[in-house]
């Protein structure tokens, strides 16, 4: 099986997720609506397999991949599982660099995909220090493919084909256009992305990215603080994140976000991580600075079983200034019907609209 054929057969399994129309009240108010991408069904359970495969497919049509070639990233978890499980399932050996404060079934999913896991320290540089040794291993060992996501603009450009798109059809499609969009900054491929192909269509979206209010890294400019939220606001502003094309960044604090992503698995069954949380605290808190008709989309990034050992699975003390306990969740409905234009022709991935609608009672 060539490369490009086994590229076809992965993309069928990543992208087209269900959007979500999520119904919710603030205390006794008035019923709202909010929609977020179901990126925790995704292949690997992240929105991080979108980025692997283009990057990796983008790889093999100028050649800086080659069958059999060694794989080497540094990742704060999903990116280095989807790059684990995207490269092994292309026939390639992986290493991945990443923080040891990393939650156990990070580390323990990117080997049993069959990738080497190698842990850095805060002493050896964290976050900085993952993509400094990752550069020094590629330096060392000739024919190696180095994706980059910080720093490589085909992150970003897999959203521009693929979420975005997604987004827009799956909203044309019950009569709807974009008023916000709303999504955590990791790497910043998802924010950037999306946000092009959503203002290439509505050119007065806005899109707000969200941070951490515990350890703001955008907001500063720099690292300050813990956080829990993992996967967003690392260590440093990513190159590819371009701050002058977004709107006001939405602080959330990490136990509010743990809070709502409780509670939108033990209302809704939607098993989300906790950035998902940070997502669908700050989606309200643009929709009710933009008004009840606005339409405003975020993404939950990827799935609570990767965080079984963290406070997610714990009971987190709720504070004054938490907005969750707040949050009445009243029901979802899935819409799957898939973007046309975001697929291979030649792959047999196109489904039927569908939807599914639970309401709480």
């Amino acid at each position: 099986m060539t490369p490009a054929e086994r590229v076809r057969g992965l993309r069928v399994l990543i992208g087209n997720t269900p959007l979500l129309a999520i119904d919710y009240q603030i205390d006794n108010g008035t019923p709202a609506r909010l929609y977020a991408k179901a990126e925790n069904l995704n292949f690997t359970g992240s929105i991080k397999d979108r980025m692997a495969l283009h990057i990796l497919r983008c790889g093999y049509d100028s050649g800086a991949l080659t069958p059999g070639a060694l794989i080497i990233e540094a990742t704060s978890g999903n990116t280095g599982i989807s790059f684990a499980a995207v490269g092994r399932a292309l026939g390639h050996p992986v290493v991945i660099y990443m923080p040891d404060w990393m939650s156990d079934e990070r580390k323990m999913l990117i080997r049993s995909f069959g990738a080497e896991v190698r842990l850095v320290s805060k002493a050896e540089g964290g976050f900085l220090g993952s993509i400094r040794l990752a550069e020094e291993l590629a330096a060392r060992t000739p024919g190696t493919f180095l994706p980059r996501q910080f720093a490589n603009e085909l992150n970003s450009e897999a959203h521009v084909l693929s979420t975005g798109p997604e987004i827009l059809s799956q909203l044309r499609s019950m009569g709807l256009s974009p008023s916000a969009f709303v999504a955590g900054v990791g790497t910043g491929g998802t924010i950037m992305g999306t946000g092009r192909a959503l203002r290439a269509m509505h050119p007065a979206v806005r899109i707000h990215p969200v941070e951490p209010a515990n350890s703001p890294t955008l907001s500063t400019g720099h690292k300050i603080g813990k956080h829990r939220i993992q996967g967003i606001s690392d260590e440093f502003i990513p190159p590819i994140v371009h701050l002058a094309e977004l709107d006001r960044v939405v602080a959330v604090d990490d136990g509010d976000a743990i809070l709502m992503a409780q509670q939108l698995a033990a209302h809704l069954g939607l098993g989300v991580g906790i950035s998902s949380g940070a997502n669908f605290l700050a989606a309200i808190s643009i929709r009710e600075e933009l008004g009840s008709n606005a339409v405003v989309v975020t993404v939950f990034s990827d799935s609570n079983k990767k965080y079984l050992s963290t406070d997610l699975m714990r009971e987190e003390p709720v504070l004054p200034t938490h907005r969750a306990p707040h949050v009445r969740l009243l029901g979802v409905r899935a819409f799957n019907r898939v973007c046309d234009s975001c697929v291979d022709p030649t792959d047999p991935s196109s489904t039927p609209a569908g939807f599914y609608t639970m309401r709480r009672r």
